[in-house]
């Protein structure tokens, strides 16, 4: 384990975007993987499927596209935002390293723009992926958006208080990555549900808070 992380600190140093591209690259692939298992296991206990579909075939084709995400996406775009994100708020707000302004400032500016960004994309090329036209997209995100970002709101800060406090900035979208292993299978899980009763619920809650701001 240490020489492999060795090797991957030196990977780092020599080859940043690319050690990350394709770090993303692989655990995006094998957060579909489960994802598409816990769906499998779910249906099958609540005998929702044929005799022929009880074992598992994983979607290989649906692995490659979840994994091009991580690949074009997450790795690329995400090594740069931490990049970014610390210098900006280290130099252009001028907030001193650690302290409980830098770290809420890092979570709430990462929170209100990459995590909705991150959604969305995902969701918007997911759609793309399996052929489906832009109005069928659009219904697609307005009913997966809302429930993912209440979902993953109430864990990405908790995660990212101890990544910004305690992971150096170059380690910081390997330790984003090790829970994208996790949040992967959690969208893809998400957009496999399509129109499951607790996001409808989601949804109505949402949609009545706002028909009550308005009246």
């Amino acid at each position: 384990m240490l020489k492999l992380w060795k090797w991957y600190q030196n990977c780092l140093a020599i080859h940043p975007v690319k050690t990350q591209v394709l770090s993303s690259a692989l655990i995006w692939g094998f957060g579909d993987i489960a994802a598409q298992t816990i769906t499998h296991s779910t249906a099958k206990k609540h005998h929702h499927l044929q005799e022929k579909d009880k074992e598992l075939k994983v979607n290989w084709k649906r692995v490659a596209t979840t994994s091009l995400f991580g690949f074009g996406f997450v790795g690329p775009v995400g090594h740069y935002w931490y990049e970014v994100l610390d210098r900006c708020i280290r130099f252009r707000l001028r907030l001193r390293p650690y302290s409980f302004r830098f770290m809420a400032t890092k979570v709430a500016v990462d929170g209100f723009i990459f995590g909705p960004l991150d959604l969305l994309v995902f969701f918007t090329y997911m759609g793309f992926s399996a052929g489906k036209s832009v109005p069928q997209i659009k219904e697609d995100v307005k009913r997966d958006f809302v429930p993912a970002l209440i979902l993953e709101g109430g864990l990405w800060p908790i995660v990212q208080v101890a990544n910004f406090r305690y992971i150096p900035v170059r380690y910081q979208l390997l330790y984003v990555n090790m829970f994208c292993l996790l949040d992967s299978c959690f969208l893809s899980w998400i957009e496999q549900q399509e129109d499951a009763p607790w996001k409808q619920w989601l949804n109505s809650l949402i949609h009545s808070k706002e028909k009550k701001d308005e009246g």
